[in-house]
């Protein structure tokens, strides 16, 4: 749960520290100029003066110190463990571990100098390098910090847990989440099967229900994760509750591989010492994440840029065409159930919604899902801005958002989510997108089930080839107007 993260982020804040130390290269040497001409010293050798073709001359000569004191300090940094439980650990302690690697980073490269024969490098800029790239470090590194708590503060990026059991261990664990708050973890509640304990507190957290009552819990609320922290004599007593968070999909985390699931994946992972055996139900690496994330801002950002003159057209044209405002604001629901504001070019009258019920026994889509052709309600321009699906460029905002992906299972309505078998309540498992298979493959030509199985069979594959082959297939699709109603 944890673990992986917390290598993702090592990763990303190594390369962020490569960047810093290389960015203290060039700031050393204006400093470095700086001090000499105050203190009236000498100029370093291969140095023609403070300026930026002076330091790009001075970094063409020393190019080994360059890119060698970047790789000492950091491999320095990871033998001195900075990139370990980097969210455990309080920053001055990090800081204290920067000075000291910092400190002997320095002597580090002296004898990387002395090894490469540098004999005209100055111990000077040695020295003013390892005072500018500390304060820089550590100026990112409370930067960073600042911006993750800041995101967790936020409600971003959080990931609510469901405890399983109070006992000793169980409240150890709880006690562990408890102080490293800044994770962006938080827990929604405790579960316990004995009587006594339902509605009582146990560490500041209220037990909500017994193990019986987890699948309708976890239909009831917003969670991410169940977690099982509970004696070996009750692991005979999760199996169901384990095998209908399988089914909905929603992650679960118990000490024990005990269940022959169908759909979840299994691996080992630790949180602060505590071992954990989880069973994911769509499984992707943090990269893998980070990226298809970057991919959503990028293209989002680049398809606003690009549309925008056409979506003020829009704008003006439907508010001269029809009476209401410009975009449809509905609620929907998005991972794990969670609800946000989905934006649309408004396409229909003002009080659609209330002309809805007059029109269900028309619905000719399956399941609870509405769709009818011709729809009476559809605006003297809604059929085309539908047709073409420019009335849903506004979603590129929820995309940045956050609330949406480029590709994912198309966002449903709450009443639609009450009406779905529980296989189906799967498909929440995954951030929604504006396009997916069923967009691709035929749209309202398809059945509500094979919607769904679409949705399911793209959660089991998902990849990051199977995302951009999406994005170009519904390109085309849309240029045609295929399946769209």
């Amino acid at each position: 749960m944890i673990s992986e993260k917390e290598r993702f982020v090592a990763n990303i804040m190594k390369g962020m520290d490569f960047v810093i130390l290389l960015l203290a290269f060039p700031a050393a040497y204006f400093l470095d100029e700086y001090i000499r001409h105050i203190a009236e010293l000498n100029v370093k050798a291969y140095a023609t003066g403070p300026t930026f073709g002076g330091a790009a001359f001075f970094m063409s000569n020393y190019w080994q110190m360059l890119f060698g004191f970047p790789i000492i300090w950091i491999v320095l940094f990871s033998l001195n463990g900075i990139y370990r439980d980097y969210r455990i650990q309080p920053f001055k302690k990090q800081a204290w571990l920067m000075l000291v690697s910092g400190v002997w980073a320095t002597i580090a490269s002296g004898s990387f100098i002395f090894l490469l024969k540098l004999e005209m490098a100055s111990r000077l800029f040695s020295i003013v390098f390892a005072f500018t790239a500390y304060l820089l470090l550590c100026g990112e590194k409370w930067a960073v910090r600042y911006f993750l708590d800041h995101m967790h503060s936020k409600g971003y990026n959080q990931e609510n847990l469901l405890i399983v059991g109070t006992g000793k261990r169980a409240r150890d664990f709880i006690h562990a989440l408890k102080n490293h708050s800044n994770w962006g973890l938080k827990i929604v509640g405790l579960i316990d099967d004995e009587h006594g304990l339902f509605g009582k507190e146990v560490c500041g957290y209220r037990v909500i229900g017994r193990i019986q009552d987890i699948p309708f819990i976890i239909n009831r609320l917003v969670i991410d994760r169940v977690i099982f922290v509970v004696p070996r004599l009750w692991l005979h007593r999760i199996e169901e509750a384990i095998l209908a968070c399988e089914e909905i999909g929603v992650s679960t985390s118990i000490s024990l591989d005990l269940y022959n699931l169908h759909i979840a994946r299994t691996r080992q992972t630790d949180f602060n010492g505590f071992p954990l055996l989880e069973f994911e139900t769509f499984s992707a690496k943090e990269w893998q994440l980070f990226i298809k994330r970057a991919l959503d801002i990028l293209v989002s950002l680049s398809a606003l840029l690009f549309f925008s003159p056409l979506m003020l057209a829009v704008a003006i044209l439907i508010k001269l065409t029809s009476n209401g405002p410009i975009l449809f604001n509905q609620t929907r629901c998005g991972l794990k159930g969670r609800k946000f504001t989905l934006f649309k070019f408004r396409s229909m009258v003002n009080d659609a919604e209330d002309r809805k019920k007059y029109l269900l026994e028309n619905n000719e889509m399956d399941g609870p899902v509405f769709k009818i052709k011709r729809d009476p309600r559809i605006t003297s321009i809604g059929y085309f801005l539908r047709k073409t699906s420019i009335d849903e460029l506004p979603q590129f905002f929820n995309v940045l958002k956050g609330d949406m992906s480029i590709v994912g299972p198309r966002p449903p309505l709450e009443s639609e989510i009450e009406l779905y078998e529980i296989w189906q309540r799967r498909r929440l498992s995954l951030k929604p997108g504006i396009t997916c298979i069923w967009q691709v493959s035929g749209r309202n030509k398809l059945s509500f089930d094979q919607w769904m199985k679409m949705d399911l069979e793209y959660i089991d594959t998902w990849s990051l080839f199977l995302d951009l082959r999406i994005m170009i297939k519904t390109f085309f699709v849309v240029l045609i107007g295929y399946g769209a109603e």
